[in-house]
């Protein structure tokens, strides 16, 4: 299910024209939001979308989730990560699973800015990890305006999950991240030759090598494993006060199950997982036609609408 839901096509025709939009979260650095409001922004919930390892705003999920959250009328907010969807100029760093800060002001802006009153966070992935990072640091005191957070296939744990990636039956997916991984890492080198080098890369294979020698020391990280450590957000989760929803599969290939029956995340009561049998890394498709066709996508509006007071 994990290829399967990026090769099925797909069209969304009740998602209308985006417009852009720059927050900058911190001096220097800039990420990119593509945004579907509604004609009253004001009265209606918002739902952000946070993508997965080296997605954009333009995946699938995400323009999936988008379109299903619009129709049932919530603002819908698909943010690039930094550096994704050809966003490399907008600032001199790298990305990484710690930069909650950037979600942080995003949802910040929104709701004091912009005077949305009801705003919803989900991550795919990477993105997973991210906003639940981001909602277990606010602890017990989150921004009224943050009504829920939803995590699907989160990678919480990150070293788990790196040294799932690094197994035999994993290298497909290896290759792929890593490839990736590099082409992006190379294009930063030309944009900023003096703050970065490719001296090494190639001899680069997995992930946890790429974050040892690229992640970690570039993201103020002593290496690999002092970055998963403090950049997982398993240490916080059970400081999460508001609703959130899990989704996660048995058969996911690089996220172990294992990370969500952890007691941070099941003694925590304002947390709900659903455990499937079968979906893959973010994939669930299902039997069904319409919105059904993708699960975590239709459980994802789903949740949010359910607590949402609009």
């Amino acid at each position: 299910m994990t290829l399967v839901a990026t090769k099925l096509p797909r069209r969304y025709r009740r998602l209308p024209t985006h417009s852009d939009r720059l927050f900058e979260t911190e001096p220097g650095t800039r990420i990119l939001g593509h945004c579907h409001w509604q004609a009253q922004p004001r009265h209606h919930p918002t739902l952000v979308m946070v993508h997965g390892l080296e997605g954009s705003s333009d995946s699938l999920y995400m323009k999936g989730t988008a379109e299903k959250a619009f129709a049932t009328g919530f603002n819908a907010v698909r943010l690039n990560q930094r550096n994704c969807g050809g966003t490399e100029r907008l600032t001199p760093t790298l990305y990484n699973s710690g930069l909650s800060v950037d979600y942080r002001v995003v949802l910040l802006e929104l709701a004091e800015r912009d005077g949305l009153p009801e705003i919803f966070f989900c991550g795919h992935s990477m993105g997973g990890n991210l906003v639940l990072k981001m909602a277990g640091e606010f602890g017990a005191s989150p921004p009224p305006q943050l009504r829920g957070v939803v995590g699907v296939c989160p990678t919480i744990e990150l070293g788990r999950c790196a040294d799932l990636l690094g197994a035999p039956r994993n290298a497909f997916y290896r290759w792929h991240f890593v490839r990736n991984l590099k082409k992006r890492y190379r294009s930063k080198v030309a944009l900023f030759p003096d703050r970065y080098s490719a001296q090494g890369l190639d001899g680069v294979r997995t992930i946890r090598e790429f974050d040892d020698a690229i992640t970690a020391p570039n993201g103020g990280y002593r290496d690999a494993v002092d970055y998963y450590h403090r950049a997982s957000a398993m240490r916080v989760v059970a400081q999460i006060c508001v609703p959130t929803l899990i989704l996660t599969a048995e058969d996911d290939p690089f996220i172990p199950i294992a990370d969500v029956r952890e007691s941070a995340v099941a003694n925590n009561p304002n947390i709900t997982v659903v455990q499937t049998h079968y979906g893959g890394h973010c994939g669930y498709v299902s039997a069904s036609d319409g919105d059904e066709r993708f699960w975590a996508e239709a459980r994802t509006v789903e949740f949010c609408k359910a607590h949402s007071e609009l």
